[in-house]
């Protein structure tokens, strides 16, 4: 019986374990911004990566939940399973979106982003190690904690760790179907400060120079910008100006979203943010912030993985599509620096972020043999 076979009916013995696991995180309810919520999942979480052999290091953040990492096997080259434990729901969501098994679903705060994924490649490591599967590497795990906010606090280390690996597998949610992502856009987010001059707008309005006014001149250059067939989006997402009804506004400022799909684009959007002049000579542009996520581009690295996994799912009967999205992760930052990189090798599911979220249950063990399978192939 072949390696990969032998991998799918150890995950698919556990069908139950990956599913209790999945469901306890998803009950410690951890929203990015209550570090003591986040701490309690993390504590929870590194006890359980220390029951399947982990050796777990927290890397602690003083205005975050601790980050963890946890080492399985030895040798001094590594693959790199990567993700988040924090979610976009506060406190108290499982009241009003409970836990439930409903048609072969299990719905929850957090599970398809992306507590199923974690769940997913513990699976996955239990069964390489258990099986005697052969390895070329140790295996690492980092669980951040801030992926949902930018990673800031998470973002060195992930890259640290990066670039020790000889490639790195993302445990973010698949596309719709099961596909992995093979590209990502690059996120950032400009900010734009306009200031002119007051004055009364009844007595005096030749005297001001209205900072609303030339904001409106900015935005229609912002927005010229966006190249939808080149795969760039500039989006205006938050405006605001003015003190009171009757005087000329002297300050004005907009939050711009951008996205972008390679990083000769993100630096052509940059220059152009930076290119930005007043129309009003009396007032003045300033355009701050950038792209905070550089672009996961779909390389010839990216690919050599896809078409390994690929070469797996087709072992385990299944077809195995990939795609894009518009949406970061912490994939992005290993993939820029020129590590190969897979991201959605998570769970499969839908509504991320919305209160359908959920993961088709019967697809977990597979996945995580999907997962383990990719590993012995990584040379």
């Amino acid at each position: 019986m072949s390696t990969i076979i032998n991998l799918r009916d150890f995950c698919r013995l556990n069908r139950d374990w990956v599913l209790e696991t999945t469901e306890a995180l998803v009950g410690l309810e951890s929203p990015t911004t209550d570090k003591a919520a986040v701490d309690r999942c993390g504590a929870a979480l590194a006890a359980r990566l220390q029951a399947i052999g982990g050796r777990v290091t927290r890397l602690p953040r003083p205005d975050r939940g601790d980050h963890l990492l946890a080492e399985f096997g030895c040798g001094t080259s590594q693959i790199l399973m990567l993700g988040h434990f924090d979610t976009v729901w506060p406190v108290g969501q499982l009241d009003r979106m409970p836990l439930t098994r409903i048609d072969g679903r299990l719905h929850g705060p957090g599970v398809f982003d992306m507590k199923a994924g974690i769940a997913i490649a513990m699976l996955a490591t239990r069964a390489l190690l258990e099986t005697g599967a052969p390895l070329h590497h140790r295996i690492v795990m980092l669980w951040t904690t801030d992926e949902e906010v930018g990673s800031e606090s998470s973002r060195a280390a992930i890259e640290d760790e990066a670039r020790r690996s000889t490639a790195v597998l993302v445990l973010e949610p698949s596309l719709p179907g099961g596909a992995v992502k093979t590209s990502r856009k690059g996120c950032g987010t400009y900010q734009l400060t306009v200031r002119g001059v007051a004055a009364h707008a009844g007595i005096e309005p030749q005297k001001g120079a209205s900072a609303v006014q030339e904001l409106a001149h900015q935005i229609l250059r912002v927005n010229a910008l966006q190249d939808l067939e080149r795969g760039i989006s500039v989006n205006v997402v938050q405006v605001s100006g003015g003190l009171r009804s009757n005087v000329i506004p002297d300050e004005a400022r907009a939050t711009v979203d951008v996205r972008v799909p390679t990083a000769a684009a993100a630096a052509e959007i940059e220059a152009a943010f930076r290119a930005l002049r007043p129309v009003d000579a009396r007032t003045s542009v300033d355009a701050a912030g950038g792209i905070d996520r550089p672009p996961l581009e779909r390389t010839d690295l990216v690919l050599r993985l896809y078409k390994q996994a690929q070469d797996v799912a087709r072992e385990l009967g299944q077809a195995l599509a990939e795609g894009g999205t518009g949406g970061g992760s912490d994939g992005n930052f290993t993939a820029a620096l020129g590590v190969p990189t897979l991201d959605g090798l998570g769970a499969i599911g839908d509504g991320a972020h919305a209160l359908h979220e959920h993961v088709d249950i019967e697809t977990l063990t597979d996945r995580a043999a999907l997962v383990a399978g990719l590993i012995t192939r990584i040379q």
